[in-house]
């Protein structure tokens, strides 16, 4: 019997059924994916790429909600320290940061004609609309994309929690975190460990017991007590986003 009172069956389609594995997902961008060539700020070449990879997946039914770092412009406990800022200060700086990258990826959205709402956890209501959970719901049921911005709005909570939060928050069916070259976890740092090898599916416990850098342990425990699969993929390989809602293997599964 199906249980009507379960928030996970509120989620329907927005283009009739669709033989997608995840209708609904919390899309995790670092802000550094955006720094393409760069060594500080957004360039244009990623965004617009991330954009198209976006547009494919609406195209195909599915509903996008979207949470973007902000260490391509500030990090707060990294940059605090240097500008004699309380960590709670150079937080707050950091979920601005998070806002305009926001801004920067609705407008690529938008030239390519992807309905697209940015909701802010902290209140500017020129730029963004106020975070509402059921308004948010909504625009996915939609067809519009969501952005989230200004983490949880508040400080000592990474992105990678608010992604967390908020996938629980509007009942995703996974969380797809899109890792800038990388293209899944690995037992070390594939960049300076020649020897680390890819895993291809890991549970969540092995993240917290194992100290594997892919996520804050928060986050993960969050994403363990609402049952919501993760799957960590390089943002950089074409097509990425599609293939794994159509169910193909890529990166690696956590669950």
């Amino acid at each position: 019997m199906v249980n009507l009172f379960n928030p996970r069956n509120i989620q329907g389609n927005i283009k009739g059924e669709t033989t997608l594995k995840y209708k609904r997902i919390l899309l995790k961008i670092s802000g550094e994916a955006l720094l393409g060539e760069q060594q500080f700020g957004i360039d244009q070449t990623p965004v617009a790429m991330i954009a198209n990879e976006i547009k494919k997946v609406t195209q195909n039914g599915a509903q996008v909600a979207v949470v973007v770092g902000g260490g391509n412009i500030f990090r707060g406990m990294r940059n605090s320290a240097k500008l004699g800022m309380d960590q709670a200060s150079g937080d707050y700086v950091g979920m601005l940061a998070t806002v305009m990258n926001a801004i920067a990826l609705q407008s690529a959205l938008t030239q390519i004609g992807v309905q697209c709402r940015v909701q802010s956890a902290i209140a500017m209501n020129q730029i963004a609309e106020p975070y509402i959970r059921h308004r948010a719901i909504r625009h996915l049921e939609k067809g519009r994309v969501v952005i989230f911005a200004a983490g949880t709005g508040n400080p000592f909570f990474t992105t990678d929690t608010a992604a967390a939060l908020r996938a629980s928050e509007i009942n995703a069916e996974a969380m797809l975190m899109a890792k800038n070259g990388v293209d899944g976890v690995y037992t070390d740092d594939p960049n300076t460990n020649p020897d680390a090898k890819k895993l291809e599916n890991i549970n969540y416990d092995d993240i917290i017991k194992n100290g594997l850098k892919v996520m804050d342990t928060s986050a993960c425990a969050l994403c363990k007590q609402n049952n919501i699969p993760i799957v960590v993929f390089d943002f950089k390989k074409e097509d990425g986003i599609k293939n794994i809602l159509n169910g193909e293997k890529l990166g690696t599964y956590i669950n």
